[in-house]
C-alpha cells in the first residue's frame, strides 16, 4: 500500500464481545504493541500555531485498543480526538510555540488484541443485505478510484455474478476473478479500478478497489481495510435472521475468502473520507500539519512502528 506523508504549512468494546453488523467468529487472537503519532521539527525559525493531526487506532469488532503509553513533548498543549465517517479515529494536537530547531513529540503506544476473522460454517444462508441505513448505502456508491457506477464495470459485474444460487457464490466469483484478471504488480502511482481492469495488473490497493466496484456494481455493500503496509476489502452480507456481517478477503496475496489471518493492527476502514480542509472526499486519511506563522517550514514525520508482541 502507498502511504504519502503529506502535509501544508499556511502562514496565516472488548474485542469478543458481540457486535452490530459485525462478524465476531475468531480463528485465534494475537497481542501486539504499536507507536503512533507524529514528531514535528522547526526550522531555522519559530513556528507558531501548529495544529497537527494524524490517524490513530481505533477498537472494531475484529479489534481491541488500549493506550499504554503518552509521549507528549511540554509545548503540546491539548490533544483531541474525534471519529471520521464512522471509519477512522484522528487525534489533533495543537502546539502554540515551537522553537527553532525543537522536535514536538506527540506519539501513543497502544496495545492491540486482534482476532483472525474465521469463515462462517454455513455460506449459504447468507443473503443480500436488506438494510437501507445511511452508513451502508454509502458502501453501495462510488468511491475515489472506485468508479463502480462505470459501464464497464456493471458489465463485468452483470456477467460474472449471473447463475449463481446464493449470494456468497456470487461474491466467491467476483473475487475469483479480480485475482485471475489483474496480475499482482507494486506500482507507486495509484491506478482507478478502471485503469487496472484495462491495464491488466496492479497492487493491493488495485485489486481492492477492483473487487469493491465490482460488489458495489452488483449490489453488495464493500469498503476497504487499512492496515500498515497493506490493505484489502471486506463485502457485506446478512444471515437469515436478518444480522448483519462485515465479512474479509485477501484480494492481493495469498488466498483467503471469507477469513482474514492478519495480525497487523486496523488503521482505518472506508474509502471515502470528508476531511475538513478538502473540498473533495478522500480515499486514505493522511495526516496533516498547519501552522500559523512559519519563517521557515517545519518537519513532519508520521511514527508507525511496532514495538512488541506476536
Amino acid at each position: 500500500m502507498r502511504q504519502l506523508l503529506l502535509f501544508a504549512v499556511v502562514i496565516t468494546p472488548h474485542l469478543l464481545a458481540s457486535a452490530t453488523h459485525a462478524q465476531t467468529h475468531f480463528e485465534t487472537t494475537v497481542k501486539n504493541r504499536w507507536k503512533i503519532g507524529l514528531e514535528i521539527t522547526a526550522g531555522s525559525s519559530p513556528v507558531t500555531g501548529i495544529t497537527a493531526t494524524v490517524p490513530v487506532l481505533m477498537d472494531w469488532p475484529e479489534q481491541h485498543v488500549e493506550v499504554v503509553e503518552e509521549n507528549l513533548s511540554p509545548c503540546v498543549r491539548r490533544v483531541t480526538y474525534k471519529t471520521l465517517n464512522g471509519g477512522v479515529k484522528q487525534m489533533t494536537i495543537s502546539i502554540p510555540k515551537l522553537e527553532a530547531g525543537d522536535t514536538a513529540v506527540a506519539v501513543l503506544t497502544f496495545e492491540i488484541e486482534k482476532g483472525f476473522p474465521a469463515e462462517p460454517e454455513d455460506t449459504k444462508d447468507y443473503l443480500e443485505a436488506k438494510t437501507t441505513a445511511t452508513q451502508l448505502r454509502k458502501y453501495l456508491l462510488p468511491s475515489p478510484y472506485i468508479e463502480s457506477q462505470d459501464r464497464r464495470i456493471q458489465s463485468i459485474a452483470t456477467e460474472v455474478s449471473a447463475g449463481h444460487e446464493t449470494q456468497w457464490a456470487k461474491v466467491s466469483a467476483i473475487y475469483d476473478w479480480v485475482r485471475e484478471n489483474i496480475r499482482y504488480k507494486f506500482d507507486t502511482k495509484i491506478k482507478t479500478s478502471v485503469a487496472a481492469i484495462d491495464d491488466g495488473e496492479g497492487d493491493c490497493e488495485e485489486l481492492t478497489s477492483v473487487f469493491i466496484a465490482l460488489c458495489r456494481a452488483s449490489n453488495i455493500p464493500a469498503r476497504a481495510v487499512w492496515v500498515p503496509g497493506h490493505c484489502y476489502p471486506e463485502f457485506y452480507l446478512e444471515d437469515k435472521e436478518g444480522n448483519g456481517h462485515w465479512i474479509p478477503c485477501q484480494a492481493a496475496g495469498t488466498r483467503a475468502f471469507g477469513r482474514m489471518p492478519e495480525a497487523r493492527p486496523i488503521l482505518q476502514k472506508g474509502d471515502n473520507f470528508r476531511v475538513q480542509g478538502h473540498r473533495k472526499p478522500l480515499r486514505y486519511v493522511q495526516p496533516t500539519l498547519v501552522a500559523r506563522d512559519a519563517g521557515a517550514s517545519p518537519s513532519m514525520r508520521w511514527v508507525m512502528e511496532k514495538v512488541g508482541g506476536e
